[in-house]
């Protein structure tokens, strides 16, 4: 296993490193979510994998990543298993011009993965109370938002979520999968 202080072809992170925390949506759902964002024109559709966040993007210096990297394998040894049901659309609009799938059974669990990751080494404060869904389309005309509201609004899917991930956000705008953490 690579060490967290460097990439995985060997060389050095940089001194200040974004990271994010999220359960990824398994396929074929992750894939026909993105392939849907994709489809409503949203230009992070390739460049962020389909997942829903439990830390938002944070920056954090490279050299406190073992210490973080401890903290979120106590997290998920502190948590079970669980399953989700992500089904119909939701929006944050007008406060955001986001439109997402809703996260139905399985949120209780994300608030509390959330609140625990979001501590120690990670304590930040948010922009915006938090609220688990997966993103379908963000910062689009109106109109697309519209159009991605009612085409999401009957997706259903169901999975088991057997622990969550943390990734890193590079220098070519790509957020990458980094590490797994298992529960229990």
């Amino acid at each position: 296993m690579t060490a967290l202080t460097s990439l995985p072809d060997g060389d050095e992170l940089p001194e200040l490193v974004t990271i994010g925390v999220s359960v990824s949506v398994p396929d074929p759902y992750g894939s026909a979510i993105q392939d849907a964002r994709a489809g409503f024109g949203d230009p992070l559709a390739r460049s962020i994998p389909t997942h829903v966040t439990l830390l938002p993007p944070t920056e954090v210096a490279a050299a406190e990543l073992p210490k973080i990297e401890e903290h979120l394998a106590a997290v998920a040894r502190a948590h079970r298993p669980f399953r989700m049901l992500l089904r119909g659309s939701g929006t944050f609009r007008p406060v955001s011009p986001v439109v997402f799938v809703r996260v139905e059974g399985g949120a209780q669990e994300c608030r509390l993965l959330e609140a625990d990751i979001r501590s120690g080494p990670l304590a930040r404060e948010l922009a915006f109370p938090y609220h688990p869904h997966v993103t379908v389309a963000h910062g689009l005309a109106e109109d697309v938002l519209d159009q991605a509201y009612g085409q999401t609004r009957g997706f259903r899917a169901a999975f088991a979520v057997p622990g969550f991930g943390l990734s890193r956000f590079d220098a070519d705008e790509v957020w990458r999968p980094w590490r797994s953490y298992d529960f229990g």
